[in-house]
C-alpha cells in the first residue's frame, strides 16, 4: 500500500495553528506522506510550519456542530453543515500545537491520516530514506569510525588487546556489531562459549582503555548461571585475562544484590566470587524498562502543568524520580570512573540485558575520564560506539516518548537520560566540554524523529539488512560539516587533560529546564540570555584575542568541583 493512500485529505483552507511564543495564524494545512506543512495566506509560498510526522506522539480531536455543541457523528455517519474541529498535536519533543480545522469531516480525515502516517512501522517507509539534501551524499562512508578504526587510533590496546571478527555474521551476538575488541590471550572459540553463557550472546568487550594507567572498562549483559550455579569456564578466562597479574577487578553489577538473586530463578545471575575469585562484585540499583518511562511520563505532565501552585510543583517534581535517576547514573559512572582513575582497577559493568543501563554507565564514566570524548568530535564519536554499534535498541525504546497513550511495550528513555546527565556535567563543568547545550537538544530531539538514519532500527545488524547505511544520511557527520558544526561548539572550552568528578549533592542536580521546560516562557528568556552571554565571550575573545580570555592553565579543573557560578549569574535575565 502506497503511503499516498493513507492521506484522506490532502489540504484544507482557512486553519488556524496555535503553537508556543507565536500568535495564533490562519493559512492552509498540508499533509504528505512524511511532513504536515502549514503556510500563511500573508505571503505567498511562506512556510510557517514544517513538522515530521514521526515526531507526533499523540494527537487529540474534538468536533463541534453549527451550535457549538460537541458531535460525535461516526465517519460513516452525516456531516453537519458548518461544523468544525480542534487536533491537538503532542510532539515527542514535547511542543504542543493546535489546529482549528473547519469542516467535521476534514476535521477527522486529517486526525486519521496524521495517527496512521506518524506510526509506520516500516523501517524503508520512514523519511531518512527519502531525505536528500543537497549538502550531502551518499557515496562514502557511514560514520564517524569504526570498531577496526578505533583500534587502530589507540596505541595503548596493541600490547595486550585484539579484533576479533568471531561476530562477522551476527550468529554469536545479534546485537553486536561484526568486530569486538577482546584480550590478545583469548581465542574465537573462547568468545562463542562465552557468548552462549551470556544473556543474548553479549560476551564481556572492551569499551574504554585509560590513558594513564591501561585500566580498562569492559561491558557485557548477565551470566546465565541459572538456579543450579552453572558455570563457563571460558568466560572465567576471559574475564581473567583482563586483569593479568592485577590482584582484583570490579564487576559493578547494576541491578541490586536481592535482583540479581532473583534473576538466578529465570534463568540469570551474577558473577559468583568462588568461580571469579579476582573479581570483587559491586550493586548498584539503576531502574530502567516500564519504570524510567513512567518517570518521564511524569516529569512531563509536571511541566505541562498550569497551576502557579509551589507546592504541587515541587511534588510532582520529587514524584517523578527523574533527578533520582540522574543522581544514580552519575554516582555509578563517578563510582566507575574511580575504580580505574584513582584504584587503579579494571571494571566489567553489566546489569541484565546490558543494552540500556549498562551503556548509560560506561558513556559517563569515559566522559569523566577521556578529555578525547569531551570534544564535540569525541562526543558524537563516544555516543556512536557505545549506542549505536554496541545495540541499543532505539526502534523499540523510542517509538513513543511522554504524550503517547498507547500502552507501553519497549520504551525507555535511557538516552535521553544520558543527555540529562551530560548536561548536568556542562553545567557544572562549563570550561570542560567543546560542545554546548544546543547540541544535546538537538540530540534529544533526533533520537525520536529524525531526517537522518542514525537512530534506525535495534542493532547493526537491524541496519545492515534493511541497507540503512547506503540508503541514508549519517546524523554526525552532517552536525561536524564546517558550516553547521559552529552553532554547537562551547566558546567557553578550555582544554584540560585532568578527571572531572560531577557533583551528585542534591543541591547539584537540577531540572534541565532547556530540555523539559523549553516550550515555556521562562525556556525562551533563558535561552536569549544565554545567546547574548555567548555573543559577549565571542565579542571579548575576538577583540583581545582567546589567551587573555581564558585561563593559561587547567588549574579550575584540579579540586575537581563544579564551577558553576558563570551559568548561575543567567538567571538575572
Amino acid at each position: 500500500m502506497e503511503l499516498s493512500e493513507h492521506i484522506k485529505t490532502a489540504n484544507v483552507e482557512d486553519v488556524t495553528l496555535i503553537r508556543p511564543f507565536h500568535p495564533p495564524l490562519k493559512g492552509t494545512l498540508c499533509v504528505t506522506s512524511h511532513h504536515l506543512l502549514f503556510s500563511d495566506r500573508k505571503e505567498e509560498g511562506s512556510r510557517q510550519l514544517l513538522l515530521l510526522l514521526r515526531n507526533i506522539d499523540a494527537i487529540e480531536k474534538s468536533v463541534e456542530n453549527l451550535f457549538g455543541y460537541p458531535s460525535y457523528t461516526s465517519k460513516a455517519g452525516p456531516r453537519a453543515q458548518g461544523s468544525s474541529g480542534t487536533v491537538t498535536i503532542k510532539c515527542k519533543d514535547l511542543l504542543v500545537l493546535q489546529l482549528e480545522i473547519p469542516g467535521m469531516e476534514e476535521c477527522l480525515n486529517i486526525a486519521s491520516s496524521i495517527e496512521t502516517l506518524s506510526s509506520l512501522e516500516s523501517v524503508r517507509e520512514m523519511y531518512p530514506f527519502f531525505y536528500r539534501p543537497s549538502h550531502l551524499s551518499l557515496q562514502g562512508p557511514w560514520g564517524l569510525s569504526s570498531t577496526e578504526q578505533y583500534y587502530k587510533q589507540t596505541e595503548r590496546l596493541w600490547d595486550s588487546w585484539r579484533l576479533s571478527n568471531v561476530n562477522s555474521d551476527y550468529s554469536v551476538c545479534p546485537s553486536y556489531a561484526r568486530t569486538a575488541i577482546v584480550p590478545r590471550e583469548v581465542d574465537d572459540d573462547m568468545l562463542i562459549r562465552s557468548a552462549r553463557f551470556r544473556q543474548g550472546g553479549r560476551f564481556p568487550v572492551l569499551s574504554y582503555c585509560h590513558h594513564r594507567n591501561r585500566m580498562v572498562i569492559m561491558r557485557s549483559s548477565q551470566p546465565l548461571t541459572g538456579a543450579n550455579r552453572k558455570r563457563c569456564k571460558e568466560d572465567e578466562l576471559l574475564l581473567q585475562a583482563v586483569i593479568g597479574g592485577s590482584e582484583l577487578g570490579y564487576i559493578v553489577d547494576l541491578r541490586s544484590a536481592q535482583q540479581a538473586q532473583q534473576a538466578r530463578m529465570t534463568g540469570g545471575g551474577f558473577e559468583s566470587k568462588s568461580c571469579y575469585n579476582h573479581w570483587k562484585r559491586l550493586h548498584r540499583h539503576h531502574e530502567r524498562g516500564k519504570v524510567l518511562q513512567e518517570s518521564l511520563i511524569k516529569l512531563v505532565e509536571a511541566c505541562a502543568d498550569s497551576s502557579h501552585s509551589v507546592d504541587r510543583w515541587l511534588s510532582k517534581l520529587e514524584n517523578s524520580k527523574w533527578l533520582s535517576h540522574v543522581h544514580s547514573a552519575l554516582s555509578t559512572a563517578g563510582l566507575v570512573a574511580e575504580c580505574v582513575e584513582r584504584d587503579g582497577h579494571s571494571v566489567l559493568v553489566h546489569g541484565s540485558e546490558g543494552t540500556d543501563t549498562t551503556l548509560l554507565v560506561t558513556t559517563l564514566a569515559q566522559l569523566i575520564l577521556d578529555p578525547a570524548c569531551r570534544t564535540l568530535n569525541g562526543f558524537l564519536g563516544l555516543l556512536e560506539r557505545e549506542w549505536i554499534q554496541a545495540g541499543h535498541p532505539f526502534q523499540q525504546r523510542c517509538a513513543h516518548s511522554a504524550h503517547s497513550h498507547a500502552r507501553l511495550k519497549h520504551e525507555c528513555p535511557s538516552f535521553l537520560l544520558v543527555l540529562d546527565c551530560v548536561w548536568q556535567m556542562w553545567r557544572q563543568f562549563p570550561l570542560a566540554l567543546e560542545f554546548s547545550e544546543a547540541l544535546l537538544l538537538r540530540l534529544a530531539q533526533e533520537v525520536y524523529a529524525s531526517d537522518y538514519g542514525t537512530f534506525l532500527c535495534n542493532s547493526e545488524q537491524e541496519r545492515c539488512a534493511l541497507g540503512v547505511k547506503e540508503n541514508t544520511h549519517c546524523l554526525f557527520q552532517s552536525l561536524l560539516k564546517p558550516d553547521i558544526v559552529e552553532q554547537y561548539l562551547n566558546p567557553l572550552y578550555e582544554h584540560t587533560d585532568l578527571a572531572i568528578w560531577p557533583s551528585v549533592h542534591p543541591q547539584s542536580l537540577q531540572l534541565w529546564t532547556g530540555l523539559f521546560l523549553r516550550w515555556t516562557e521562562h525556556a525562551q528568556n533563558m535561552e536569549e540570555a544565554r545567546e547574548e552571554i555567548l555573543n559577549i565571550v565571542k565579542e571579548n575573545r575576538q577583540r583581545v584575542g582567546p589567551d587573555q580570555t581564558t585561563p593559561t592553565s587547567s588549574t579550575h579543573c584540579e579540586t575537581f568541583t563544579p564551577f558553576e557560578n558563570l551559568m548561575d549569574e543567567l538567571t538575572i535575565f
